[in-house]
């Protein structure tokens, strides 16, 4: 008798403990983020573009990105911009509106403040008009206002995002010249105002803070080293990555990729993510490799603090916006490129 119950116990203790495996590993991957960055498609809906699926039925964008295992939208959002179709738009009503949509199938939110009228990226980080002739302290001010407005709109219309990027790929610092890196002090403190902002509207949202060239750790090593010594607050550490911008392969440079991932996460004990990622739209099979790589990279960084992989703008159609680097076909279907992120 004592033999079958020792026996049905340990019998009991394997299942339990397969049991919890299992749901670990299922909630593991539930959590990684595949997400789309699409702050055009609002703009490419309104000019008349026409989204198909394989089999030449109309569909929804955002249903053929989410039949795809995508299941995070990024929204960019500027201060006062302009009608321009590919550089305007993504104000804050706007991107709300987008927000509640992709929320309402079923999508987790990330929102990326650019703190411009239009693009800001390493080549250029241009203050708000209404902000230009602005003393540092009413930049800190404008900061911290901007991001929690925008926030308590999003939560007023429902939405929480679980992500909020404070600038974008911002690796020589944001609004030129006071928030630049040459004044280290002053961008610890614009970047400390948009942490102060969005966690007043919810603590729970974690913050990002990113930059380009997700393989080149010297540069994230500076940056953050520095951010460290001026006490910035984020949560988790945001990478770009293009081999098509810096001219190679993603073969010559994914390992360094997945270095400096782990590197991050273990030096400055952050949660790491790429949250732009993207190949050219004629080396199809190339962008799918590419893509199963980083999401392998991403994956292997230590202790689950990789979260996730963002493609930039895979609707963005070549035919409509001239962009070399999206997962669209000219026949208004998805490249076979964005199976690498089904589950």
């Amino acid at each position: 008798m004592k033999l079958a119950l020792i026996k049905s116990l340990l019998l009991l203790g394997i299942i339990v403990f397969i049991s919890c495996k299992s749901t670990r590993a299922t909630t593991s991957e539930k959590s990684f983020a595949k997400g789309a960055d699409v702050g055009w498609l609002p703009q490419m809906e309104a000019t008349g573009y026409t989204f198909y699926d394989t089999d030449g039925s109309e569909k929804d964008c955002l249903q053929l990105l989410k039949d795809r295992g995508i299941n995070t939208v990024r929204l960019r959002v500027w201060v006062n911009p302009s009608s321009d179709k590919a550089s305007g738009h993504c104000s804050p009503a706007e991107t709300v509106a987008m927000a509640v949509r992709a929320q309402n199938m079923g999508m987790r939110i990330m929102i990326n403040f650019h703190y411009s009228d239009s693009w800001a990226d390493p080549g250029k980080q241009n203050k708000p008009a209404a902000w230009a002739n602005h003393t540092f302290p009413e930049l800190l001010n404008d900061v911290y206002q901007h991001t929690y407005n925008v926030l308590m709109m999003l939560k007023q219309a429902g939405v929480t995002p679980e992500w909020v990027q404070v600038g974008n790929e911002i690796p020589g610092g944001m609004l030129w010249p006071e928030g630049s890196t040459k004044n280290w002090d002053q961008l610890g403190q614009l970047l400390n105002k948009g942490y102060d902002a969005t966690k007043a509207v919810n603590k729970q949202i974690k913050v990002i803070v990113h930059l380009d060239e997700g393989n080149n750790n010297a540069k994230f090593r500076d940056f953050f080293d520095n951010a460290t010594a001026q006490k910035v607050r984020y949560d988790v550490i945001g990478l770009s990555y293009y081999p098509y911008w810096i001219k190679s392969d993603y073969k010559d440079n994914i390992a360094d990729l997945e270095n400096n991932l782990k590197d991050m996460a273990s030096r400055y004990d952050k949660e790491v993510m790429v949250v732009e990622v993207g190949g050219e739209d004629t080396l199809v099979q190339n962008t799918h490799d590419m893509l199963i790589a980083v999401i392998e990279a991403v994956k292997n960084v230590p202790g689950n603090k990789g979260l996730g992989v963002i493609y930039w703008e895979p609707q963005g159609a070549r035919s409509w916006s001239h962009y070399p680097l999206s997962a669209w076909q000219k026949d208004g279907r998805p490249s076979p490129a964005l199976d690498a992120l089904k589950d």
